[in-house]
Order: C-alpha cells, then structure tokens, then sequence
C-alpha cells in the first residue's frame, strides 16, 4: 500500500548553506550554555533523555515507581545488598531523594516493589483454557509463569537471597509482602484463600514456592529441569497436608464454634492505616 501512494506535490524544502562564522557563534554558545548546567540538572536530563529514547525505540516509558525497583535491580545485580544506599537507588534512577521517598520509604520497599512488577506480568499473561485443567496443573503453570517473569532480574535475585539468608526479621518482613502475592496467584489458578484453610494454602504456597526458588536460583539449564521437578513436587506435598488439614477441620468444628463465639465478644483491634509505612516490605 505503500508503494501505491502518490508522490507529495509538495516538494521538501532545503535549508540554505550555513556561513563557516555562523556555525562557529552556534557552537559557541552552545558550549557556554552546557558550562552552566548544573551537574544535578545534567544527571536528570541525562535520564529523561535515555527514558525518551527507550519511548521512541518502542519500549514503553517507565513509571518512577518502576525506574526506581529497576535501578534497585541493576545496583543488586553488580554490588552486594547491604551496601546499597537508597541515595544510589534515587541517583541509578534519575529520582531525587524526595521523588523517592514520595514512592517508598525504604530500600527494602523497592524490592517489594517488584513482586508488584511480577505479579502483573502473570496476570496480564494469556490464562485463556487454563480452568479446564485440574487444579494441580493450573497451580503449577502459574507458578512457572512467575519464575519466567523474574527471569531477568535473577542475577539480582540471587545476590539479594544470599544476603537475606542470615537475617531472619528481614525473612519475617519478605513473607509478609509473599502473602500478598501469593494471593493473585492463587487466584489466577482458580484456588480459594479465604477462611483458615485458604490461610494454610496461601502460607504453604508462599514456603513452597521459596523452596523452589532457591533451585531456580541455582537452575541454569535453560530447560529448568531441576526445577520444575521440584516445584511438582512441592505441589504434590501440598496437596497431602491440606487433605490432613480437611480431616483435622472436620473433626475440630465443634471446638472452633465454641472459640468463635468467645472471640466475638471480645472488641475488635482498629487495623493500621493503608500506606506505604504499612507496606511488610518496608522492614527489609
């Protein structure tokens, strides 16, 4: 169609030949006027300059809570965790101090981040004929669609596991923002997670899956063999500790029906305000 197209009647202008002195006074005052660009200036060009061109190369512009859980990624992947500053991350990311503390309030709120990053890919990804498969398998695809999506960020992964290993408080505080996770995904595979069941799953979800993830971290085979034979695996004891949970709750109602009624007279706890100061990834 393009070849059928008629030639513009309008033929493109040319501008005329620049005199030698006119081009030496342009650059001149060019070269004053990058001389008086403060370098902090310079630096935020500089990243919404790459951030426009990323835009014109046909990669879509990042958000700034997104530039910042990338520059967390790109510093993580090259140094060790504890000596990342979160003034490395704002200046990694074209971010004033201010521009991040406005997004999160801690360096281990940006990790948290990307578990919002990864959970979107997995859920905006095609799951048309996923219901139609038993719950094992949809469980486990989903599963494997999330270690696909945290493909590229596994150089950092494996930094940042090694260096939260010994610190159990920042294990209690990573667990919390999995829960939350886990909770989509569980969902993208058709599983219920209310009530103290749905509780179990999630939590056995959440175990399963780091236990799988330290495979993976160690899984260079491009096939992941080892991996996804681990996480069938961890699915297949899944599946045995929730039918001993069935029998368990089944044969425990009547004492629950009495616990309940004790706990419904007691006043309810006011729950935290929303925001990120309440976000569990803040306390990594």
């Amino acid at each position: 169609m393009t070849d059928s197209k008629a030639p513009s009647k309008r033929p493109r202008k040319t501008a005329p030949p620049a005199k030698a002195d006119t081009l030496q006074e342009s650059a001149a005052h060019a070269s004053v006027a990058h001389d008086n660009v403060a370098p902090g200036a310079a630096a935020r060009d500089g990243a919404a300059e790459a951030a426009d061109a990323g835009t014109k190369d046909g990669a879509p512009k990042l958000s700034p809570r997104e530039a910042a859980v990338e520059a967390l990624m790109r510093l993580a992947a090259e140094q060790p965790w504890n000596d990342i500053e979160v003034s490395d991350i704002a200046r990694e990311a074209g971010l004033t101090l201010a521009e991040l503390r406005d997004l999160f309030p801690s360096k281990g709120a940006v990790l948290g981040g990307l578990t919002r990053i990864i959970d979107r890919k997995v859920l905006e990804g095609d799951l048309t004929g996923l219901e139609e498969e038993p719950t094992r398998e949809r469980l486990f695809d989903v599963l494997m669609r999330r270690l696909d999506a945290m493909e590229p960020y596994k150089p950092a992964l494996r930094r940042i596991a090694y260096a939260l290993r010994g610190e159990p408080l920042s294990m209690l505080a990573l667990n919390g923002v999995m829960l939350n996770s886990h909770r989509y995904m569980l969902a993208a595979a058709g599983i219920d997670t209310e009530g103290s069941l749905g509780q179990l799953k999630l939590q056995g979800v959440v175990i399963a899956f780091a236990r799988v993830t330290q495979v993976w971290l160690d899984d260079d085979d491009p096939a992941l063999a080892r991996t996804m034979a681990r996480l069938d695996k961890e699915i297949r004891n899944g599946e045995r500790i929730m039918e001993r949970a069935e029998d368990v709750r089944r044969l425990t109602a009547p004492l629950r029906a009495i616990g309940r009624s004790f706990l419904d007279r007691r006043p309810r706890e006011r729950r935290g305000r929303d925001g990120d100061e309440s976000d569990p990834a803040a306390a990594i």
